[in-house]
């Protein structure tokens, strides 16, 4: 069997309330949660940017849920040395049940610390020179790092789990997909065209088999958008309204503040969603899009409701969409 996760929008939600739905989706079938980690909303009027990792530990401590980062940018806000130390926490705590899924971040959220954006490129040398350290510290021995980005003096974790947590990397274009699959153990990437999404998982297969892993035993992980509510005009309504950026056709990794994305919402049309965000009262639909990336190859489904109706969407899911889920 696959996965159906929850995607916790911390953009949108009060953690109180997402904690709620998710202990909601555990009792209707969902089984694990992909939490975003965000400083700032995309725009001001969704209203929440609290701390994902304060969250998580109550999380863990109510549900019986597998939960991680959707995605964590190591490097800017938080060293890698923190990350790896919150990780095995959080993997101590909870044997088995938390992943570190890392990305190469939005100036929206890092640009915070003051220091330089960089370009693309660099950010994803950050990102692997990030997951070197993270990787060793989670081996327990005393690390020294001098790298190109970051230095690290005589660093040694002592609270660690038996086995340490997985690593699973935000990806969208082929030369990280194939080092995910080889240096990392799983890969996270959001709905696109089809051609788009067999091109990475292929790049993602490479790596994994160049570095001697069965790619097929690895997690493929999706994150599908979808607006559910009563009517297919008010789902419309919801999605440009909730998550206006969720229609802006463009790459958003170097806007830095919700004030600028709250300006170019009032360009957004409902035809910008297309192909982006899934906007249909009607389940078999839900059933159809979610088994199209499924037959694609992903055998975990991250689902995020970007209207408000978060508790109808959770329970229809629970009794008419998972259950007909079909899994290779």
């Amino acid at each position: 069997m696959g996965v159906v996760g929850y995607a916790a929008s911390f953009e949108q939600f009060h953690p109180t309330d997402l904690l709620k739905f998710c202990q909601q989706a555990e009792q209707v079938g969902f089984s694990s949660v992909m939490a975003s980690d965000h400083f700032h909303p995309w725009v001001p009027s969704q209203g929440h940017s609290a701390f994902v990792w304060s969250w998580m530990g109550a999380l863990g401590a109510t549900t019986n849920m597998r939960f991680g980062t959707g995605v964590t940018p190591p490097g800017y806000r938080y060293h890698p040395a923190v990350l790896a130390q919150a990780a095995t926490t959080l993997e101590a705590m909870y044997p088995g049940r938390f992943y570190l899924g890392l990305g190469a971040g939005e100036a929206l959220n890092e640009h915070i610390v003051g220091e330089y954006w960089p370009e693309a490129p660099v950010r994803l040398e950050r990102l692997m020179e990030s997951i070197d350290i993270i990787q060793a510290l989670f081996t327990g021995k005393k690390i020294k790092h001098k790298g190109t980005h970051f230095n690290m003096e005589s660093a040694k974790l002592y609270t660690l789990p038996d086995a340490p947590p997985p690593i699973y990397v935000a990806t969208s274009g082929p030369v990280m997909a194939k080092r995910t699959g080889k240096f990392t153990d799983g890969i996270i990437t959001v709905g696109a065209a089809d051609e788009k999404l067999k091109m990475l998982l292929g790049k993602f297969e490479e790596g994994a088999r160049e570095a001697g892993k069965d790619p097929n035993t690895m997690p493929r992980m999706l994150q599908v958008k979808v607006s559910f509510a009563s009517s297919e005009a008010e789902a419309t309504e919801m999605a440009i309204r909730e998550w206006p950026n969720g229609g802006m056709p463009f790459p958003k990794a170097d806007i830095r503040d919700p004030e600028d994305f709250e300006a170019m919402a009032k360009l957004v049309r409902a035809e910008n969603y297309k192909n982006r965000v899934l906007m249909t009262p009607n389940l078999d639909e839900h059933v159809a899009h979610l088994q199209h990336f499924i037959d694609l190859g992903f055998n975990e489904i991250y689902i995020h409701n970007v209207a408000r109706t978060q508790e109808a969407f959770i329970e229809a899911y629970g009794k008419h969409v998972i259950p007909n889920l079909r899994w290779s």
